[in-house]
């Protein structure tokens, strides 16, 4: 067993490699987004476990669900916001990123709802 785990750690694999990589693919998302959106919110949930078994699971890649406020979405459309934000991390979405679930939207207005 603790062969294994040897085994497991010079290789990169098992189970604490495959939470390094998850981290790493949240931190990754959440410098592209904190440098592209300034947020003044930013929420990445990392949604993975509920996908075991799927396909796009089985290669590593992650589901992400994400919350962001940012100014930057003032007075565009939901589509536009997830156009922007999947601009940002387009690279990421070839790569480390399966799904990505995005909640987008603009600060509250000041004196007001939003």
């Amino acid at each position: 067993m603790a062969e294994r785990q040897d085994q497991d750690r010079a290789i990169g694999t098992g189970p604490k490699a495959v939470n390094e990589t998850a981290a790493g693919r949240e931190q990754r998302l959440r410098q592209r987004l904190e440098s592209r959106f300034a947020p003044l919110l930013l929420v990445i949930e990392d949604e993975s476990h509920r996908h075991a078994g799927h396909a796009g699971a089985a290669g590593g890649h992650s589901h992400f669900r994400v919350t962001i406020v940012a100014e930057a979405f003032r007075g565009i459309s939901p589509v536009a916001r997830h156009r922007l934000v999947y601009a940002a991390v387009d690279d990421l979405l070839k790569t480390d990123i399966h799904a990505l679930a995005i909640e987008a939207s603009p600060p509250p207005a000041a004196g007001g709802s939003s």
